[in-house]
């Protein structure tokens, strides 16, 4: 529990390769994780090579770590190769739909955080890309994958070559609900949020961005509403091409 408590985020990684016998041991030993009917409804890609890194690179904003960290990996909602399984032993697969997908994307994201805490076991870095799902096209091309496939999430994991300081968390009152869900009034909000709004970093980052408040930098400059209708639509077309939408 205290290697979890102070586990950070690696962007910067050492150069040093991981060896393949322990990171086929991370991925196969993550295999145990749960998951929906016993069927790991999951792939992952595991990317290596410098130009297949640089072909990535553009659907994550080209972040340094894509190309830097010795290894990247895909992790993909999966229901293509349980499909071809069925398709072969005399049964009629019926997963070309949402709920599929989710069941799919659910199992994936427990795989991948298992694998990652098992990493950071091992004294391995890891940084997940959120990025994964703005331009699903760009990986879905550059990693040949074929329908029921769709990438859900991107982790770059490699040795750190930095100790940065912990960001900031909010209190577990904020998210954990007795019974039924607790609504938050707003005096609420001004008890969970004090410490993350008076931190001097994030008063400095409101400070340079022009806002008035934190949340703001969020709705107005790093998650605004077109942004996040364009990359739904992006993606809900992907899901589509990919055969869990109709």
């Amino acid at each position: 529990m205290e290697h979890v408590k102070q586990r950070r985020t690696i962007r910067k990684y050492a150069d040093k390769p991981i060896e393949p016998a322990l990171l086929d041991e991370l991925l196969e030993t993550a295999g145990r994780a749960s998951t929906m009917g016993n069927l790991q409804l999951y792939s992952v890609v595991v990317t290596r090579d410098r130009a297949m890194k640089e072909k990535l690179a553009p659907a994550h904003f080209n972040q340094p770590m894509v190309t830097d960290a010795p290894v990247v990996l895909t992790f993909c909602a999966d229901f293509h190769r349980t499909s071809v399984w069925c398709e072969n032993r005399k049964a009629v697969p019926g997963y070309d739909n949402f709920l599929s997908f989710l069941n799919a994307s659910i199992d994936t994201l427990l795989y991948a955080q298992t694998f990652c805490t098992l990493a950071e076991e091992q004294g391995l870095g890891i940084c997940y890309l959120g990025t994964t799902i703005y331009q699903p096209d760009v990986l879905i091309d550059t990693l040949k994958l074929p329908k029921l496939v769709m990438p859900v999430t991107t982790v770059t994991v490699g040795y750190p070559a930095e100790h940065p300081e912990q960001p900031d968390r909010l209190p577990a009152g904020a998210f954990v609900h007795e019974e039924t869900y607790h609504d938050y009034t707003s005096a609420d909000i001004d008890r969970l949020y004090a410490y993350k709004e008076a931190l001097p970093e994030n008063r400095h980052f409101v400070e340079i961005n022009h806002t008035e408040t934190l949340a703001q930098i969020f709705t107005d400059i790093r998650y605004t509403k077109k942004d996040n209708e364009a990359m739904s639509e992006t993606y809900l077309a992907a899901m589509k091409r990919q055969g869990f939408l109709k």
